[in-house]
């Protein structure tokens, strides 16, 4: 098994499991404990795993929020298809929403040239992408500036957005669960989330597999305030089910 593939199943075994120890992964996959160790660090210079004593454990578990550099060097083959899946949930003109976030940031760059529409980001990386567009109207939200994730948030972010209404909000999340419903480390962000849902006609969530089951500090929605969810294959057998239960269709790709 090559480092990369033993990483992917470390990775997916510390978000199922909660952690992982170095002992027991050297054990199954018959290698030395130096080689567990290179396998945790690489793990954690990519901002998914946190090294504890003995082990490792996921950062969703320690409340910890990555930047946004480092969330869109994850899963970026994932994120890219639930990004060119989306494509099909754009109105053929009118307004959307693209929340902050790195999926949505794909998506950003995946926006067709051929149709005119209005988008509304309270993300600066979304709006250094779309800025060059001529067939993009671009308003960028105001408010204090979160460096890590490069959103705009607080009550200038909130005012616009309540003077607002879009046809297609399309959101990110850090964690989301029937239990929980959608949630995020910080509660400003939160705020303009759920503020950025109660703008649009439909809401559709962009998030891939590791968000779902996790939950942070902070609700901003259910479950059942979303009207699609696209997600990747890696989705664990039955969450589908699960998630439409609440209300929304479910999409992998």
């Amino acid at each position: 098994m090559y480092a990369e593939e033993r990483q992917k199943v470390i990775l997916e075994r510390a978000r199922r499991e909660g952690r992982v120890d170095v002992t027991g992964l050297a054990s199954e996959f018959d290698v030395t404990y130096e080689t567990i160790r290179r396998d945790l660090t690489a793990l954690e210079r990519h901002g998914v795993l946190r090294r504890v004593h003995g082990g490792a454990i996921p950062v969703e578990r320690l409340g910890f929020e990555p930047t946004l550099n480092v969330r869109d060097s994850v899963l970026t083959e994932e994120k890219e298809r639930i990004a060119k899946a989306a494509l099909a949930e754009l109105p053929a003109e009118g307004a959307i929403l693209l929340d902050a976030g790195s999926t949505t940031g794909r998506l950003a760059e995946q926006l067709p040239d051929d149709r005119e529409l209005t988008v509304v980001t309270n993300s600066l990386s979304i709006a250094l992408t779309l800025t060059p567009r001529t067939n993009i109207t671009l308003m960028l939200l105001g408010g204090r500036l979160r460096t890590r994730t490069q959103a705009t948030v607080d009550t200038w972010a909130l005012r616009s957005l309540a003077e607002s209404f879009v046809d297609v909000a399309f959101m990110a999340t850090n964690g989301i669960s029937v239990e929980r419903g959608l949630t995020t480390p910080d509660a400003a962000e939160a705020e303009v989330k759920r503020s950025m849902i109660a703008s649009s006609r439909r809401a559709v969530l962009l998030a891939d597999h590791t968000k779902v089951g996790n939950d942070h500090f902070a609700r901003f929605a259910g479950v059942e305030d979303l009207d699609r969810i696209i997600t990747d294959t890696g989705l664990a057998e039955g969450l589908a089910d699960e998630l439409e239960s609440a209300g929304p269709t479910v999409l992998t790709v």
